[in-house]
């Protein structure tokens, strides 16, 4: 009787076979942290004329952002300066070499003023959409989870917020807020406070229905079944499967609050002159100005808060139609035909 004693063969399992090679063929890629930033991912999807015009916008808001942070290195003078080295601007002056965009009525330098202003628009911006996203996500969560009397109660409350003018509602919040105070940062909180009473119900109108879709799923069905504590399912489970349409939103109430800020500085419910630089002040200020002929005073803050609302809100209507998949996928049949 012969004995085979040739050792069996050693497999490494190690090497990828054909079915392995198949099936990490077949796996989605992991995509790295700078494919899963919101407006980075959405470029990367971009064709065409849509890219364009989201590259456009980011441009714009880029610009608006630098000049905001870079202010006190751009603007030669201070928003309220009215005289170098003891000499005065003068008033409605035109561009000089002193005052390149000349002089507004009160003595102020325009070209100063329009950089402050987008100092103080930045930051009404992000005070009023992280204080609306803070709040409108916190009663949005909790009211589509747990519903019931609650739920009933924040959309019934939300409907009432609703049916006022945003411009009103927000001239009426701003004088509660501010007491007649204008001055540098009362003044930017209480005009983003009373941005924030218009924009949360929108905020939680789009949290509300992500949570009531999310619920019903079957991981959060699972994860109440083992007993996971409700506050985890909250945050873990819920919450970041109900923010995909935050960025669209963002970017879209950012230019809505830059007009109400406009429009609050322009009725004369902003912030005042000596307090910091606004564009809506100053276009009221310059009413009387057009009909004299001077019209330095009133078109660079009425460009700057043309550009500004723009650039955002290219930006946000390029984010909604690459958000729709019907959208991407006409644009791939366009491009590959």
């Amino acid at each position: 009787m012969n004995v085979d004693n040739t050792p069996d063969p050693v497999i490494d399992r190690d090497l990828p076979t054909p079915k392995t090679e198949a099936l990490a063929a077949q796996a989605p890629r992991k995509r790295r942290w700078r494919e899963r930033i919101p407006v980075v991912s959405q470029l990367r999807q971009s064709v065409g004329l849509q890219r364009g015009m989201l590259v456009t916008g980011l441009v714009i808001t880029g610009v608006f952002v630098l000049v905001a942070i870079l202010a006190p290195l751009i603007a030669p003078y201070s928003w309220a300066q009215q005289s170098v080295n003891g000499v005065k601007f003068g008033t409605q002056q035109p561009p000089s070499a002193t005052n390149i965009l000349g002089t507004t009525v009160s003595g102020f330098d325009v070209f100063s003023r329009v950089i402050w202003g987008s100092q103080t628009a930045l930051l009404v911006i992000l005070a009023a959409i992280a204080c609306s996203i803070f709040i409108g996500i916190a009663l949005g969560l909790v009211s589509g989870y747990f519903g019931g009397w609650l739920d009933r109660t924040l959309v019934v409350i939300a409907d009432a917020i609703y049916a006022f003018p945003s411009l009103l509602l927000a001239i009426v919040m701003s004088i509660v807020i501010s007491h007649g105070q204008s001055n540098l940062w009362s003044g930017i909180m209480a005009t983003a406070l009373s941005i924030t009473v218009v924009f949360v119900p929108q905020y939680f109108r789009v949290i509300r229905a992500e949570v009531v879709r999310v619920r019903a799923e079957p991981f959060v069905e699972s994860a109440k079944v083992i007993g996971v504590p409700t506050g985890r399912i909250l945050t873990r489970h819920v919450l970041r499967n109900s923010t995909r349409s935050l960025p669209v939103v963002i970017t879209l109430n950012a230019s809505e609050a830059l007009l109400t800020l406009a429009g609050l500085g322009f009725l004369g419910f902003g912030i005042e002159a000596t307090s910091a630089a606004e564009w809506g002040y100053d276009l009221n200020r310059a009413i009387a100005d057009v009909t004299s002929g001077i019209w330095w005073t009133s078109i660079f803050p009425g460009l700057a808060i043309v550009l500004v609302v723009l650039g955002i809100t290219l930006v946000g209507e390029s984010l909604n139609d690459l958000s729709d998949p019907r959208l991407r996928t006409r644009r791939r049949a366009g491009g590959a035909a």
